[in-house]
């Protein structure tokens, strides 16, 4: 079955509104590491997959100009009502329809394992002036809170998930007991899954971004770095991060059920580890950075 990239944006409809409200943004020592790289401390800059706005208005903070590209209408409708700065267009990170040689740096935050890579390496290297960087920056979930007892209850959850998402995928049955069958292999991992003969979606490996960036010969140096940050949250926020998650919406869409998922204990389990009040999170961000 062929790649339909329409399917993959179809993944992040009817949820910006609270993609927006929790999700991360990259922590603030990165912008300097990238400004570094692209030898300007005032970047015109290019978000590809800029979804609700939250990287483009990270961006917006220190570049002297955001473009942010998303093929989701629902996403942009979410960038554009926030506001910040950026100016958001409907594009392709394949075909963004923005002038060659425009940007010191393209970022793609948690969006690269969606895009074609051949074509979308192809298409930054087109958007970049000479010397610019190319950025994939991804965050690992879940985040780290210090609680044993909540990061295995997401854990749990999230293996459920995946399991009823490969039901969905396959349009298997999906009101026959989960536990019936073998989870696939890997489930506790987020790393993305390549969609199986039922869907037309595809996932191509966070693990792979940097030796594909890197074979692509669009690039003249690649490097990878990690980075952290820490937010503010609690565990309602922890719980909301997992329902923001592209597969627990995906299969929530095709009718699988909060109590098939055993979400309600996974909430449980969550605010009886973390409690009622504020408890920070920490998240790690692995960044690949190209440069033409």
């Amino acid at each position: 079955m062929a790649i339909d990239l329409a399917a993959n944006a179809d993944r992040f409809s009817g949820f910006a509104d609270l993609y927006d409200a929790v999700r991360p943004v990259p922590p603030a020592d990165l912008a300097r590491i990238l400004c570094g790289y692209a030898a300007t401390t005032t970047p015109a800059v290019v978000d590809l997959g800029s979804g609700s706005g939250l990287s483009s208005r990270w961006a917006a903070t220190w570049a002297a100009s955001v473009i942010g590209v998303e093929p989701s209408a629902d996403m942009r409708r979410t960038a554009q009502a926030a506001g910040g700065g950026p100016r958001y267009v409907e594009g392709w990170s394949h075909a963004t329809g923005l002038p060659a040689a425009h940007a010191d740096l393209v970022l793609a935050v948690q969006a690269l394992h969606w895009m074609e890579p051949a074509a979308t390496f192809a298409e930054v290297a087109r958007l970049l002036r000479p010397g610019g960087v190319f950025a994939a920056i991804d965050c690992d979930f879940p985040p780290i809170v210090g609680s044993r007892t909540a990061e295995q209850a997401w854990t749990r959850c999230r293996a459920r998930i995946v399991g009823y998402e490969r039901r969905v995928a396959n349009g298997d049955d999906l009101s026959a007991p989960l536990d019936a069958a073998p989870l696939p292999a890997g489930f506790a991992s987020d790393a993305p899954r390549t969609r199986r003969e039922g869907s037309q979606m595809q996932a191509w490996s966070k693990g792979e971004h940097l030796a594909r960036m890197e074979q692509s010969g669009r690039f003249t140096w690649c490097h990878e770095l990690v980075t952290a940050s820490v937010i503010d949250g609690d565990a309602t926020r922890f719980v909301a991060l997992l329902r923001s998650q592209g597969d627990y919406q995906t299969i929530r869409m095709a009718g699988v059920s909060d109590a098939q998922i055993g979400f309600d204990r996974f909430e449980a389990d969550v605010h009886a580890a973390l409690g009622a009040g504020g408890w920070p999170m920490s998240f790690s961000y692995r960044v690949r950075i190209a440069i033409v």
